[in-house]
């Protein structure tokens, strides 16, 4: 095919997205129907589109901190661990200053170890769906068994530091607002909006406020966490509100470059297995230049072009599954059953539960655990490049952590390499040229490592989409040696060796 002909039926595509009103009316219609498919493939069904509560049924005062000192019902004992009455551990919701209504809900679990680890914060993507779902099935200090009892996670990311779960952006999980307006649509509003919630949990409990701070996330998250690093950045600079440590940010199989990361889907199912090389082929020359054009024509500051960018790039991702049959897009080592590649359904049936929620304080909040409306006021957000800010945080020695799964073909590792490598910042050439050396856990090899000043790229072996679900010891030495400032001690190490040599 000529390049004529690719940029005819480029400009062909975008001309059906962006002007035929049938087929842009389905847009937002085929977005809907995707946002219920990935949260009923992971078995999870929410009573509500978005936690938007009247104002009449909300017993909650609109500028009144609401936060209850936490024991869960149901929680196995062990010996081995330390006694929850112990430890100081908190939920509960947080007034958003500079919203219309907006009450943010979190869990906080003080450090096994010692309070004097750093801070760490979990956002999880979806867009729209709960941290919850990394609280109980990821990297939190407690996981559901099948009869709704909690046990201890020998690898909770509390045994290396003071750990907040937060829901967001407004609408998703525990978190409402009684004020419609208050759903956000881009990286602004959310960022402020978790920039607000930080500073009330600071001003709250002032005793972790020197603590180091990371914050860390995965999928969606990508974008979300980039724009919140920078917002705490720049409130520090401004001298606003209470200082808040930052001393790094990590993103786990996140979606940040789409027009990179959209490109490497072809060339990563090929390599995988999952497509021929005549597909690969096929996507590079038409889906693929259409979704890079479609994603120009976005832009940063595109509404309807946005949403069109999103559906043209879509269609590469669609193709591939169209030959992927029954493949887990979370990890493609696995099958999905029917529609359900995981079962979570227990984290709703244990949220439900009125011994859960009378310790949490929910009242009669319902809890979404991913929202399709939240997920829909994104769309416009979707295929915007959150790296721009990236490069200032790291000359300003603000540390930077991407991990991925090799498995995860969503946000592959691929993708995120790609736009790792293609960063500008002064430290480019030395991180492209620097060794790729073993991540080692307990003297087995559980990753590639590549790292140069502040900036660290980690592909995760025998890993999907949920590294700390598939590699839970592996994630926990992750995090620990990351915020100590030691994983790339073997990096050093092997400069080191072939030197000498």
């Amino acid at each position: 095919m000529g390049q004529s002909s690719v940029i005819f039926l480029c400009a062909h595509l975008l001309l059906l997205l962006f002007f035929s009103p049938s087929t842009y009316a389905s847009a937002s219609d085929e977005a809907a129907l995707l946002a219920k498919r990935l949260i009923s493939d992971l078995n999870l069904f929410p009573d509500d589109a978005v936690n938007f509560v009247p104002v009449a049924n909300s017993s909650l005062q609109p500028r009144k901190i609401v936060e209850k000192r936490l024991r869960f019902p149901n929680l196995v004992a062990s010996d081995s661990e330390p006694s929850v009455e112990d430890l100081g551990h908190h939920a509960g919701y947080y007034p958003i200053e500079h919203s219309h209504a907006a009450r943010m809900f979190y869990f906080f679990f003080e450090s096994r170890n010692r309070k004097e680890d750093p801070v760490v914060i979990w956002l999880t993507g979806g867009p729209g769906c709960s941290s919850e779902l990394a609280l109980f099935y990821e990297n939190g200090p407690f996981k559901i068994t099948d009869d709704l009892s909690l046990v201890w996670n020998e690898y909770g990311w509390d045994k290396a530091s003071n750990l907040l779960y937060v829901d967001q952006p407004t609408g998703t999980g525990f978190s409402y607002s009684t004020d419609l307006r208050d759903i956000r649509h881009d990286e602004d509003g959310v960022s402020n909006d978790l920039y607000d919630f930080i500073q009330a949990f600071f001003a709250e409990h002032p005793q972790y406020a020197k603590n180091d701070f990371f914050i860390t996330g995965e999928s969606y998250a990508g974008h979300y966490i980039p724009a919140f690093a920078t917002r705490v950045h720049r409130g520090n600079k401004a001298k606003e509100g209470i200082h808040i440590n930052l001393k790094g940010f990590a993103i786990g199989d996140g979606l940040t470059n789409p027009a990179i990361q959209y490109k490497a889907y072809p060339d990563y199912a090929f390599e995988m297995g999952i497509i021929k090389k005549a597909t690969r082929n096929r996507l590079n020359k038409v889906l693929v230049p259409a979704c890079e054009l479609a994603i120009k024509l976005c832009g940063t500051n595109g509404k309807t072009s946005c949403v069109a960018a999103y559906v043209a790039c879509n269609l590469i991702f669609s193709d591939i599954m169209l030959h992927a049959g029954d493949a887990n897009y979370y990890d493609i080592r696995k099958k999905c059953e029917g529609s359900l590649c995981y079962d979570f359904s227990n984290m709703e049936k244990f949220l439900k539960q009125k011994s859960v929620r009378d310790s949490l304080g929910v009242g009669k909040i319902h809890f979404v655990s991913c929202s399709t409306e939240v997920y829909m006021a994104m769309l416009v957000d979707w295929m915007r490049n959150l790296e721009v800010g990236i490069p200032a945080l790291l000359e300003d020695g603000i540390n930077l952590l991407i991990y991925a799964g090799e498995y995860d073909l969503i946000c592959n590792w691929l993708g995120n390499s790609r736009w790792v490598h293609a960063l500008e910042w002064s430290g480019k050439n030395e991180f492209t040229s620097s060794l790729e050396v073993p991540f080692v856990v307990d003297g087995s090899e559980a990753g590639l490592l590549k790292s140069y000043g502040p900036l660290s790229f980690l592909k995760v072996h025998d890993a999907g989409h949920l590294v700390p679900m598939d590699q839970p010891k592996a994630a926990l030495e992750m995090l620990k040696k990351w915020t100590n400032g030691s994983l790339s001690e073997s990096r050093a190490q092997k400069q080191s060796l072939v030197a000498e040599m």
